[in-house]
């Protein structure tokens, strides 16, 4: 009995630490001006990658590094870079919206007819 006792309270223990490490591990994201506020960490991340393909650049290119270490600040609006891709986003979530909206039910910010791929091409400064 008392070694039934002690295994249910480690398991407890145990699971207590599991919890609180995976929800310490995963914050929802914060300060989204363009994207939707709801927008999930799976599509947030396929989101983002695309950015860096499309504009043959790393996360770097847009978000600022931590003062205290040299992880990013996804949050942080300190790099003018991530204004810039603001508005481009804007621009394209425009240009979705007015010119190629076929589906009212999509979040304009997840349509891609027009996507930055489509003048960049993997420059980050294109010409054309």
């Amino acid at each position: 009995m008392r070694y039934k006792k002690i295994s249910i309270a480690f398991t407890f223990i145990l699971l207590t630490i599991m919890a609180g490490t995976s929800y310490s591990l995963y914050r929802p994201p914060h300060n989204l001006k363009v994207l939707p506020p709801d927008i999930t960490h799976e599509r947030l991340d396929s989101i983002m990658e695309s950015y860096n393909k499309a504009l043959g650049v790393k996360c770097s290119f847009c978000h600022a590094k931590r003062k205290d270490s040299d992880r990013l600040d996804f949050a942080s609006d300190e790099n003018p870079a991530k204004e810039v891709a603001r508005n481009m986003l804007r621009m394209t979530i425009d240009i979705n919206k007015n010119y190629f909206r076929t589906d009212s039910v999509i979040h304009p910010a997840y349509l891609n007819t027009v996507t930055c791929n489509t003048c960049h091409k993997g420059d980050a400064y294109p010409e054309h």
